[in-house]
């Protein structure tokens, strides 16, 4: 499929299950967000967690009351169709992953959309550096960190990070970029040694896939909006359901409208 592909013809791909991958560099200009839905009694506690955790946890848009399947700040979207690959949590457990929800959708349930590393991706792009999984075609890297997030109610954990590695000097250019988007993350949180953040080997990512680190390159860590599944782990709510890592809701709101000049 031609990643050149708008956004709301991407969406009805996936409605269809025509298209069912990685939304890594799909319908670029246009912000993709990660997703987390949880019941009613449950949304105030992650809504204040999201809060506390702007960096891993950028709040985008939220739906307007529970049971709403769309997001119409976003598009014209419905949440139980319109992500090409969605997780279930039982107790805080990964029960199972599934192409659509609608046979798992309940009126009590509330949509939190988060911003994703994906947009700025194409500010990165249009600036010359090579993003990594884009070039090799692969979903980008994620860990699991030693970092803590502040707590909120139930709601904790360790921060997720992607990585996508750098020359020094893009590195720097890349931090430049990003800091102009804090609606998707921002700019990264470390560079160079992953050990100090608690990675013991870049070449097995918790999520995603491995990426090649040439000798003269830093990784460079950003803060990951796949940090809500480790706090659902922690907080065990009975039900909540999440994109899988990688496989974004993609909207109709450009990127540029998140930029802070």
């Amino acid at each position: 499929m031609n990643q050149d592909i708008s956004p709301a013809a991407l969406r009805q791909a996936i409605r269809t299950g025509e298209f069912t991958g990685n939304t890594s560099g799909y319908s670029p200009g246009f912000v993709q967000c990660n997703l987390a839905i949880l019941p009613a009694d449950w949304a105030n506690d992650f809504l204040r967690f999201c809060q506390a955790n702007p960096k891993p946890c950028p709040l985008v848009a939220t739906s307007n009351a529970p049971g709403d399947v769309g997001l119409p700040l976003l598009g014209d979207i419905d949440i139980r169709t319109d992500v090409p690959s969605y997780r279930v949590f039982r107790d805080g457990q990964l029960s199972e992953e599934v192409p659509d929800i609608s046979d798992y959708w309940r009126d009590d349930l509330v949509i939190f959309a988060l911003g994703c590393s994906f947009s700025f991706e194409e500010a990165l792009l249009a600036d010359g550096l090579n993003v990594r999984n884009v070039s090799e075609g692969v979903n980008v890297p994620m860990y699991r960190t030693d970092i803590s997030c502040a707590p909120a109610g139930p709601f904790s954990g360790e921060m997720v990070v992607s990585m996508r590695p750098f020359k020094a000097a893009d590195a720097i250019r890349a931090i430049q970029i990003c800091t102009r988007f804090p609606s998707v993350h921002g700019a990264p949180i470390h560079m160079g040694d992953p050990g100090l953040i608690g990675i013991d080997n870049l070449e097995l990512p918790d999520y995603g896939d491995a990426v090649h680190i040439a000798e003269d390159e830093l990784p460079v860590f950003w803060a990951c909006g796949v940090t809500p599944q480790v706090a659902l782990e922690k907080a065990r709510p009975p039900f909540a359901i999440t994109h899988s890592p990688g496989h974004m809701l993609v909207t109709d709101l450009r990127n540029s409208q998140l930029a802070v000049m």
